[in-house]
């Protein structure tokens, strides 16, 4: 423990607590867990090369607008370190795997979109970065950058990266034909957690420092097309339903369109997501999901609204080049 952390633990009443360290997901943030007598708390602790401001931001907001995020007990920012709620450990991929209703958990976290999207005021967007095409294709890049490099040798030529570029903003404004929110961007079943509270507040969220002001059908996408989890097609269907019932003046064909984008476009980042834990801090248990989501990219290509990047995907990334990578691949990032 740094000195730094001492400091800050003492300060708040927390030096003498049991730890316990929490394994991580992709993130560099860490977390531990810490009890004392009948309390207890997580201590945050981002890197000099993560800033807490924009965790704390949001975090703020979203317990304004009613929704479940943990109370931050105190924050030192400029040393990257927070006391946060304890949520537990019931998350909904945990619940799921141990027999929950699968109806009943994904119902809640649409409802709480729901909820979160009737509340969000223009006022409240504005606060939020916008989640525009040069963002989209910052993050779409991760595949020719790091994806690329690992099955062909090499990074690609120009005329693959203009072409890829090209497709893309062909395609990415149809997913803006629908209002923006908030979006948490990262809304799937591992950051969802049960708590003991009542309506949309049974559901906490976590992870979410990350949240744009993006389209509707950002945060939908990527809980009910996720690569981690597969969920039947007519769940999929009627939660859809029951978010468009909600909004009625949203156009259908307007946000299934957007919805194909959204899930084509993250699917396209998480390859080059994938691929960078592995080569560049060689995390290979991400590729496991690879087989997922090459499936949800060859699907939602099939949509007439992506076909420019159908196109480049069957010109320049066929089906025999789609694939999980080995760890050996690691080497030469």
């Amino acid at each position: 423990m740094s000195e730094a952390t001492a400091r800050f633990l003492a300060a708040h009443g927390w030096q003498a607590a049991e730890r316990q360290f929490l394994v991580g997901d992709g993130s560099v943030r860490r977390y531990t867990r810490l009890i004392q007598s009948d309390r207890r708390c997580l201590l945050m602790d981002c890197p000099p090369e993560i800033s807490l401001e924009p965790f704390l931001k949001v975090d703020a907001l979203l317990r304004r607008l009613g929704v479940s995020a943990p109370e931050v007990l105190a924050a030192d920012a400029d040393a990257g370190l927070a006391l946060v709620e304890d949520f537990g450990d019931d998350t909904f991929t945990r619940l799921l795997k141990s027999g929950a209703d699968e109806t009943a958990l994904y119902r809640l976290a649409v409802d709480l979109l729901i909820e979160l999207h009737r509340r969000a005021t223009s006022a409240d967007l504005a606060g939020l970065p916008v989640f525009d095409d040069d963002r989209a294709l910052d993050g779409l890049f991760r595949m020719l950058d790091w994806y690329w490099p690992a099955i062909h040798g090499a990074p690609p030529g120009e005329t693959v990266r203009r072409e890829f570029e090209s497709a893309w903003r062909a395609v990415l404004p149809k997913m803006r034909e629908v209002p923006d929110s908030i979006a948490l961007f990262d809304y799937h079943a591992d950051n969802l957690l049960w708590l003991d509270r009542t309506g949309v507040g049974a559901c906490g969220v976590i992870d979410f420092q990350d949240a744009v002001q993006a389209p509707v059908v950002f945060d939908i996408a990527t809980l009910l097309a996720n690569d981690r989890r597969a969920i039947p097609d007519g769940l999929r269907e009627a939660l859809i339903d029951r978010y468009l019932t909600a909004f009625p003046a949203l156009d259908r064909d307007a946000f299934m369109t957007a919805f194909a984008v959204k899930t084509a476009h993250w699917n396209t980042r998480i390859v080059g997501t994938f691929a960078r834990l592995l080569r560049r801090d060689g995390k290979a248990l991400y590729q496991k999901f690879m087989p997922r989501v090459w499936l949800l990219i060859e699907h939602y290509l099939a949509h007439p609204a992506l076909e420019p990047v159908a196109d480049w995907y069957r010109r320049h990334l066929p089906a025999a080049d789609r694939r999980m990578l080995e760890a050996h691949e690691r080497s030469g990032a």
